[in-house]
Parts: C-alpha cells; structure tokens; sequence
C-alpha cells in the first residue's frame, strides 16, 4: 500500500487573532484558493499545514476543510479530509519574563514562542485516513533545560528564565495515523524556529537545532529519548520498531542558510531516517539561475530547495518529510513548476499569490502484513 505524505508551510497566518477565521469563512479567500489547489493538484494522503493560525476546536481547520479544500479550484478535484488534528501551539503565550532582554516585558519576542497572540503561526494535520486521537502525544510543554547536552544559552537567559522556558517554538506532536486496521504511523510534526531574528548569543539558532534533535533522540534508542516526557506526564520515546514520518519546516539547510552547523544532519544522517529518494524539482532549479546573487555561492544543490526566500539567505531546503528506514519510498518532490508551466501561476514570485514556501511529498510504501 503507497501512502503519500506531504508538509506545506502555507503562510495562512494572520497579523490579528480572529482574522484567518473570518477570511476562512466564506469560499472566496484568493490565498485560500491558491493554497487549496495546490493541495488538490499534489493530493497527499496526510498533510501537515504550517503557519496555520490555531483556533480552538478546530474550527479554522474545518472552514478551510469544507470552504476550500473540499471545493473543486480552478478545475482542480476536490480531496476529502475527514480528520484532521489541531492542538495549542507556544506562539503568543505571554511567559512574564524578558526574553528578549530589551528591557520590556511584553510583545511577540517575550512569548513562549514568537507570536503576537496565543496560536499565531499555529499547525493543523488533515488525514484521509483515521487519527487514533487517543494515543496523540504532544510535547508543547517540556522544557528546554530537561534536554541533557542542550544548547540553551545560560549566559543570556536568567535563572528564572531558563526554568520556564520551553523547547518547542509552536507544539511537537506525535500524531498516529491509522493508515489500516493494526497498521500505523506515526506523524511526527514540528515547526521550528527559525534560527535568526536573535544577537551574538544566536538564542534562536540554538533553539533551532534542539527541536530538531527532539524528533532524532524520539525515535532514537530508549537512552538517548529517556528523557522525553509529554504534556500528558508519560514519558519516553517513540516504541522501538514503530513507523514514523518526520515532517516539517524545520528552518534548517544543510549546507546554506544561518542554522546551526549539522543541525538538520541530526534528522538527515539519523540510522532510522529514510534519507533516499530526496524531494526536489526542476522549478526551483530555474529560479535560483534566474534569481541570481546568493543563489549562486550557495553549496547545496538548488533542486533541492524548498523555499524562495530573500537575501540573505536565498533559496533553501527547510521543509523535509522523512520516513522511517521501515518504510520504502516510492517517489517523491517539491511542488515548484517551472515558469513555462501553467501550474507556475500557483507558485509565482514575490509578492507569492500562495506562500514563500513549496509543499514537498513523499510516497511510501507500507509492507504487507504478515
């Protein structure tokens, strides 16, 4: 059985709480659409959405599920969801510190993770297949310094700070998809933060590099995610011999951009990472010769890039889906045509009708049971 995957960070937030509701609310948001045909001309199986502000109970996620993306756009099929997952994220939640150490407590940068109001650059899961919600584990509140060996920056962040800070910018969520009766995998979603916007201290670099190492040491061996626990109290890591997909925008590159040397080389070199058959396209090859400048010193191969950013630091890979080694790929890419393709209009150029990002798939291969 072949189960696509896919990640999409689709910039669907809002600059004010309540506003990504009422955009949603009706069928004729023109990002929306753009977003949602996307979604339907790549047709993933389990997507996760990125920068999707979170509304509680889900109802954001249920007016683009039923507003847009069960909307045929611009000729392109419907595709059904019939679950889907959303929980709290970091962003925008007040910490009363000064974590920021301007001399201000209050504002995006004193929050929990970067936002302007709680949920803002939030996530969401849609999945045609069902979602055992009972046994989600999210790791929204587990502590930066409950890391052994973590690279939190002592220097800059008080004590009382280092005790409640939290790892995760947004949430960690292990979302198990029941792809067939007794056959699971598990959908381990993240959005880390990007390792700029900081000082000397590089505090967001850092952080950066430890929520990407969260998901190596989950899947790891019992000692190295010993330390693991969720926002449940039960701790641990992910059972040995389970399948898994990683998926994200991880704001890592790994040999061009501003992350932490080696950071995404913790997912990409990983014994249980599937790492063969990486995503990558002919769009994005195209635009770094045409865009120029940085694009051209960079060290990684522009066909892997995911994401058309400004410079610095240019056109990077960020958004990864990464199965595990039990699971075969089959095939796999970076929705990025190229400009002679008609399907070019959904990506385009600055200022982007869709997102700064690409949605990359991945198709795999469950084995027969037995």
């Amino acid at each position: 059985m072949d189960v696509r995957f896919s990640t999409f960070n689709a910039s669907l937030n809002r600059g004010a709480e309540g506003q990504l509701l009422t955009d949603l609310s009706t069928p004729d948001n023109e990002q929306a659409q753009v977003i949602a045909e996307i979604i339907q001309r790549n047709n993933p199986d389990v997507l996760l959405v990125n920068e999707f502000d979170y509304v509680a109970d889900g109802a954001a996620a249920e007016l683009f599920r039923d507003n847009y993306l069960a909307v045929g756009q611009n000729g392109a099929s419907p595709v059904d969801y019939p679950y889907y997952f959303v929980a709290p994220s970091n962003t925008g939640i007040p910490s009363g510190h000064d974590l920021n150490n301007d001399g201000v407590v209050g504002g995006g940068d004193d929050a929990f993770g970067f936002g302007e109001f709680p949920g803002q650059y939030g996530m969401v899961v849609f999945s045609k297949f069902p979602i055992d919600t009972d046994a989600v584990r999210t790791f929204q509140n587990f502590r930066w310094q409950d890391m052994p060996g973590n690279l939190m920056p002592t220097d800059f962040y008080d004590e009382d700070e280092q005790a409640i800070l939290r790892l995760s910018s947004k949430s960690h969520w292990d979302v198990p998809i029941q792809v067939e009766r007794n056959r699971t995998v598990h959908f381990l979603v993240s959005h880390p933060t990007p390792p700029t916007f900081d000082g000397p201290e590089d505090r967001n670099g850092k952080r950066n590099h430890d929520e990407i190492r969260f998901w190596a040491d989950y899947v790891g061996p019992k000692p190295a995610s010993s330390y693991i626990y969720d926002d449940a109290g039960t701790g641990g890591g992910l059972a040995p011999g389970s399948r898994f997909v990683i998926a994200g925008d991880q704001n890592a590159d790994p040999l061009d951009g501003d992350s932490v040397n080696g950071a995404i080389n913790q997912l990409l070199e990983h014994p249980r990472i599937n790492t063969s058959n990486a995503p990558t396209s002919e769009g994005a090859v195209e635009a770094s010769e045409l865009q120029g400048g940085i694009n051209l010193e960079h060290l990684g191969d522009p066909a892997l890039d995911t994401a058309d950013f400004a410079e610095p630091p240019g056109n990077i890979r960020v958004d990864y889906v990464l199965p595990s080694k039990s699971l075969r790929i089959r095939d796999s890419g970076v929705f990025w045509p190229v400009s002679a393709d008609p399907l070019s209009r959904l990506t385009g150029t600055y200022p982007f009708p869709s997102s700064d990002h690409r949605l990359v798939w991945v198709d795999v291969h469950l084995p027969h049971k037995g």
